[in-house]
């Protein structure tokens, strides 16, 4: 629901805007699920999503917690709350559970790939990302959320899509030790001058360390880290400033 908002402005789209009308006024029922889509926000722009200010809210107090979906390397694809709590369900006398797995599998369940149990995926933080611009677009400054949750640091949606940035890059940065996160204990990749300076664009990371997982040539969904250090706001210049001061250092 996040990942598919949009904001749009109905006096470039006259047709478009008919049809949202002829929802509005056939279909409240339907209608009544969506977003304020008749109400404009910054700018006359209008906001096309299943999220409504206040369930995003909700949706956010969970992601941006680090106890649970946020990670200094991006958001995890499970919450790290199932690491002490596993899901469980009880069927025919068989307990089955589904537990917190930041990178590779601890069983042979799936093929023995965790996949979705908890490691941090750049194609999905990418849409999250684009979707906290876009929220921006419409609601502006003045929607604040709390980011990370429990720091008393309130952000601007666009400045939660700028951490979230920040975040994801420290994959590929080196740390203040001088070591990539993305290279884990591998002390060839990490120190050799044949390697340490080429990244590798693996398929995903661990939810916890940054060690990247998998292919080791995603370079299809990773390489979408390159549009993430581009800036593409006023405020988004700061980002590319500090990420090569890290760069630097």
């Amino acid at each position: 629901m996040l990942c598919r908002s949009s904001t749009i402005r109905c006096s470039r789209l006259p047709e478009f805007a008919a049809r949202l009308n002829w929802f509005l006024k056939n279909r409240p029922h339907l209608a009544q699920l969506v977003s304020r889509w008749q109400e404009a926000g910054t700018e006359e722009r209008r906001l096309l999503s299943l999220l409504r200010g206040h369930r995003m809210k909700a949706l956010l107090r969970r992601m941006l917690d680090q106890t649970e979906f946020l990670s200094d390397y991006g958001v995890r694809a499970l919450s790290k709350a199932h690491d002490q709590q596993p899901f469980q369900l009880e069927h025919n006398g068989a307990c089955f559970g589904v537990g917190y797995v930041p990178a590779e599998s601890n069983s042979r369940a799936f093929g023995g790939n965790s996949n979705w149990r908890g490691p941090i995926w750049m194609p999905v933080n990418y849409l999250l990302v684009e979707s906290m611009y876009e929220f921006h677009r419409y609601y502006g400054e003045d929607f604040r959320v709390e980011c990370p949750v429990g720091s008393g640091r309130y952000l601007s949606l666009r400045e939660v899509a700028e951490e979230l940035s920040r975040r994801l890059a420290r994959l590929f940065l080196r740390r203040p030790d001088g070591l990539r996160p993305v290279f884990g204990d591998n002390g060839i990749l990490q120190t050799d001058p044949n390697f340490r300076d080429h990244i590798l664009f693996h398929e995903y990371f661990h939810g916890d360390s940054g060690r990247g997982v998998g292919a080791s040539h995603q370079t299809g969904w990773t390489g979408l880290i390159a549009l993430l250090l581009q800036p593409r706001t006023e405020g988004s210049v700061q980002i590319a400033t500090t990420l090569d001061q890290e760069t630097a250092a």
